[in-house]
C-alpha cells in the first residue's frame, strides 16, 4: 500500500524537525514555509499552490488560528476533495469547529491534532498528539502520527484537541508560576532553589516543571526549552476564553492568564517560557 502524498505548511522550531521526520520515514512529503508560501527543502520542488494540489494529507504548523484560516483560504479551493486537513498548531477550539465545517462544504475533512513535548521531543518524534476528529479519519492518520508522537490520545470531535491542548498548557503554566514562587520563597528563607527543587521531586509537589525544567533550564541559565513565552501566554488565553463561551468558574485561571499575559506583553517572541523564573522576581 503507498503512503499518503503529504503537504506540510509551516517550518518553525517544531515543524522543521516534524517535516523531517517525516521525510525521512519515507513519506512523499512537500514543505512550505507560511508566508510567502515557498518550499523550503522540500522532497518535491514546486509553489504552494502548485504543489498541494496533489496532496493527500495537508499538515498545518502554524502560529494561530488567524495564521491557519489566512493559509486555507488561499490553499483549499486547490485540494481535491477527500483531503484530509491536520492542524497540529495550536489553534482556538471553537474557531476550529467553525473552519472545519466550512471545509466540509468544500468536501475536505478536517482533524485537529496539537502536541505537547517541545522541540526535543520533536526531534526525537517522542511528542504527545492529542487528535479531535472523525474516528475513521484518526484512525488512517495513526501510523503518520507515529512517527511525530509515541502518545496518540483520540480526545473526541473536532475542535477537542485544541481544546486539550490549550487545557493542558493552563496546568503547565500554573503549576510553573507556583513552582516559581515557591523557589523564591525557599531562597528568601534560605534555603537554596536547588535543595528546595529535591524537596518538590522528593515530595507531593513534584511536577513536569520541577522535574523536567528547574534544573534543566533554569537553574543553569540556559532558558532553552524550545517553547516561547509569548505562544504560553496565548495557549493560556484560549484556555481561559473557552472557560468564558461555556459560562464556566476559572478563577484561579484567571490569575494564571493575568500573569502569563502581563509579563508576555514586556519580552519578546524569542524568549523562552522557563525564563519565567527570573521575569517572575529573583530569588538570590
Amino acid at each position: 500500500m503507498s503512503r499518503p502524498r503529504i503537504g506540510f505548511v509551516g517550518l518553525g522550531q517544531m515543524g522543521r524537525p516534524m517535516a523531517t521526520r517525516l521525510a525521512e520515514a519515507g513519506y512523499p512529503l512537500t514543505v512550505f514555509d507560511a508566508a510567502p508560501f515557498a518550499p523550503i527543502g522540500s522532497a518535491t520542488s514546486a509553489t504552494a499552490l502548485e504543489g498541494v494540489a496533489g496532496v493527500d494529507v495537508l499538515i498545518l504548523m502554524l502560529p494561530n488560528s488567524a495564521v491557519v484560516t489566512g493559509v486555507l483560504d488561499e490553499l483549499a479551493p486547490r485540494l481535491s476533495p477527500g483531503t484530509l486537513v491536520v492542524d497540529m498548531s495550536s489553534s482556538e477550539p471553537l474557531q476550529t469547529r467553525a473552519l472545519a465545517a466550512r471545509l466540509s462544504e468544500r468536501g475536505l475533512r478536517f482533524v485537529d491534532a496539537p502536541v505537547s513535548g517541545g522541540v526535543r521531543g520533536a526531534i526525537a518524534g517522542s511528542l504527545a498528539v492529542m487528535a479531535g476528529g472523525d474516528p475513521g479519519d484518526l484512525d488512517e492518520l495513526r501510523p503518520l502520527l507515529g512517527v511525530l508522537g509515541k502518545k496518540i490520545l483520540e480526545v473526541g470531535p473536532v475542535g477537542s484537541g485544541h481544546a486539550a491542548k490549550a487545557l493542558n498548557n493552563l496546568v503547565s503554566a500554573a503549576t510553573m508560576s507556583v513552582t516559581v514562587e515557591a523557589l523564591q520563597l525557599g531562597a528568601a528563607f534560605g534555603i537554596a532553589p536547588e535543595t528546595m527543587n529535591a524537596v518538590l521531586n522528593s515530595s507531593s509537589g513534584r511536577s513536569n516543571t520541577s522535574e523536567n525544567k528547574v534544573t534543566q533550564f533554569m537553574l543553569d541559565g540556559s532558558f532553552a526549552s524550545g517553547f516561547a513565552l509569548q505562544l504560553m501566554a496565548k495557549d493560556i488565553r484560549i484556555a481561559v476564553d473557552l472557560a468564558r463561551s461555556l459560562d464556566r468558574p476559572a478563577e484561579i485561571s484567571d490569575r494564571v492568564a493575568e500573569q502569563w499575559s502581563r509579563i508576555a506583553a514586556e519580552v519578546t517572541p524569542k524568549t523562552d517560557h522557563t525564563q519565567m523564573y527570573d521575569l517572575i522576581g529573583d530569588p538570590k
